[in-house]
């Protein structure tokens, strides 16, 4: 074979295999790169995130309840104190003395009661007295009247003694008069003793304000004013008139706000895990024991039925967890982030959240006919097939068609959201590979698109 021929027959060669070699490149280079998962089962808890501060469940501000200068402070800020204990006292030299003032016009009366009832006693002693007088006296003019009707005494003796008589009936009836008065006098003196009291009751309670007292165990946290100061009484929060906060620290809550995209899982009763910026690596178990109904404006705190504008800005929900445990390390106002566990599946299906996709399930079913692409002669119609069905949440599951591996959206039904996880209700099942990403991959990727799996580590550059 001439060298001619031989040289002919290498280049043809070398030409078939740079066709052969492009070909093989040009199909892989038009295979798309993703990378996948499984479904798989596995417990699932679903938790809503919230921050705020701790607060005592209970809280007052004990208020100066007469005007005053301050005496004595008995407490400090940080005190512990039990129910009763005497906080403040302000200045009482005027209510003092006027409650000294009228237990001595008390004192009095009750003396004027206990002469006036001494004085019913005679009027009672004067009735005793003239009735055994007039019982008397009856007796007399009974014998003076048979005498006299025997005409054995003359009719001057007969007349004294029905004289005598009649004075006896008179004397006993002026002497039951004058019993009665007394005994009007005496309920009239202790009916002003009884007033004076009730008044005496009243200068009690005005001295007894000049007196701050505990109204149940618990912490001060505040004393905004010092001794010497003038107090007022006033509205609450009002300037000096306010002496001191006093929290109840036996029911400890951490009052968050939560996203109102998260309110609607949030129950009565949910646990929840909370964590305080101050110490760091506790958690303090606790439950949801209020969930706010008002909705507040994330960047004034007021509710949107205070405020007077329309702004569409993000909204929070006051959420309220009661701590199951009582810690002396707690303090309020303390920052705290509270993790509200609204639901814990067991052994479910699940995949990746990352792996969900919208789409229209007729556009991909078409597309996955004609292998991720649109029929040539229908590209004009492909263009609008939104208007095919609404869009649906679904996943891409690898299947391999033709030893080809093909990406085949799937229409799925979720349940519980987790942090990374969902739940799968229906449409996959265990073991059925998906493709997780990436994310611009995931964005354009067709039904029927030939891929590839590649689980390398995402870049930075392919997550933006």
């Amino acid at each position: 074979m001439s060298k001619k021929k031989i040289l002919l027959i290498a280049l043809v060669v070398i030409v078939l295999a740079g066709v052969v070699i492009g070909s093989i490149v040009h199909s892989r280079g038009s295979v798309t790169k993703v990378a996948t998962g499984k479904v798989e089962r596995q417990d699932l808890v679903s938790v809503v995130n919230g921050t705020g501060q701790i607060k005592p469940k209970t809280y007052v501000n004990v208020g100066a309840t007469a005007f005053g200068r301050i005496t004595k402070l008995n407490v400090k800020e940080g005190d512990h104190v039990k129910a009763g204990a005497i906080l403040a006292t302000v200045e009482n030299v005027q209510p003092t003395a006027t409650v000294s003032a009228q237990q001595a016009a008390i004192d009095s009366s009750r003396t004027d009661v206990n002469s006036m009832v001494a004085a019913e006693r005679t009027a009672e002693a004067n009735i005793a007295q003239s009735k055994a007088d007039l019982e008397q006296k009856k007796l007399d003019f009974g014998r003076a009247e048979q005498l006299y009707n025997e005409k054995l005494i003359a009719k001057q003796d007969f007349d004294a003694k029905k004289a005598s008589y009649d004075m006896a009936v008179a004397t006993l009836a002026q002497r039951e008069a004058a019993s009665v008065q007394a005994k009007a006098q005496t309920a009239s003196q202790r009916a002003h003793v009884n007033q004076a009291m009730a008044s005496q009751r009243a200068n009690y309670d005005s001295l007894d304000k000049t007196i701050s007292r505990a109204p149940f165990d618990g912490l001060v946290t505040n004393v905004p004013v010092r001794e010497g100061e003038t107090v007022v009484v006033g509205i609450q929060n009002a300037g000096g008139s306010t002496i001191m906060t006093l929290a109840d620290m036996s029911v400890i809550t951490a009052e968050v706000k939560v996203d109102e995209t998260d309110i609607v899982n949030v129950r009565l009763n949910q646990p929840a895990d909370v964590k305080v910026d101050a110490l760091p690596g506790r958690i303090f178990k606790g439950h949801v024991t209020e969930v706010g109904d008002q909705a507040l404006l994330r960047t004034t705190g007021l509710s949107t039925t205070q405020s007077t504008t329309g702004t569409e800005e993000a909204k929070d929900f006051k959420v309220v967890v009661t701590l199951d445990e009582v810690s002396d390390d707690l303090r309020p106002g303390l920052s705290a982030t509270a993790k509200v566990t609204t639901a814990h599946q067991k052994d479910v299906l699940t995949i990746p959240i990352q792996s969900l996709v919208q789409r229209i399930p007729a556009v991909e079913k078409e597309l996955a006919a004609n292998n991720g692409k649109a029929p040539t002669a229908t590209v004009s119609a492909s263009s609008s097939s939104a208007s095919k069905g609404a869009t649906v949440q679904g996943v891409y599951i690898l299947e391999n068609q033709k030893k080809k591996l093909r990406a085949v959206f799937v229409p799925i039904k979720t349940g519980v959201t987790g942090a990374t996880e969902i739940e799968v209700l229906s449409g996959v099942k265990q073991g059925d590979e998906i493709v997780t990403g990436r994310y611009k991959v995931l964005r354009a990727l067709k039904s029927g698109t030939t891929v590839k799996k590649d689980n390398t580590p995402e870049s930075e550059a392919d997550k933006s």
